[in-house]
């Protein structure tokens, strides 16, 4: 008895020994027609080929930059993303709860797309995709840190 699986059930008490140790013989394989293959085959049904988007080499042609009132505008930002289209996010029109919201689903979208969100001032984002370099320093505007909603420590 080489199977675990039935010396599993025989110590659980779901199946008889006898039963588990009477083993049929292997038999030798019988090599199949093609025509018995092909009856005996499953239907396959192919999958869609999956669509790799290959980040566009060259320039920036635009820049995005919205101002957003209510968390739903984040479809915009998230569809012209999707098309390597860099945007600046200026959330000085929103509540503070709601802009928080919205920056965690940019940060989300970035890090999904492998791009990258940075602070530009204290309520301006950029979101850059992978293909965009931003140079700089990449640090917060040194502005009132009091002021700053949006602390990343």
């Amino acid at each position: 008895m080489s199977n675990p699986l039935k010396k599993t059930m025989v110590y659980l008490g779901l199946a008889d020994e006898e039963d588990v140790y009477e083993e049929p013989a292997p038999q030798p394989a019988a090599r199949k027609s093609q025509t018995q293959v092909e009856k005996a085959a499953a239907p396959v049904t192919p999958l869609r080929p999956a669509v790799v988007r290959q980040p566009a080499a060259g320039t920036v042609s635009e820049i995005l930059t919205v101002h957003p009132k209510q968390y739903r505008d984040a479809q915009i930002i998230a569809e012209n993303f999707r098309e390597n289209i860099p945007v600046i996010i200026n959330l000085s029109q929103m509540s503070d709860a709601d802009a928080r919201r919205l920056i965690d689903f940019a940060s989300g979208l970035s890090l999904g797309l492998y791009g990258r969100i940075e602070r530009v001032t204290s309520k301006v984002f950029l979101l850059s995709p992978e293909n965009v370099a931003v140079s700089g320093d990449g640090g917060v505007a040194q502005a009132d840190t009091e002021s700053v909603p949006f602390s990343q420590s």
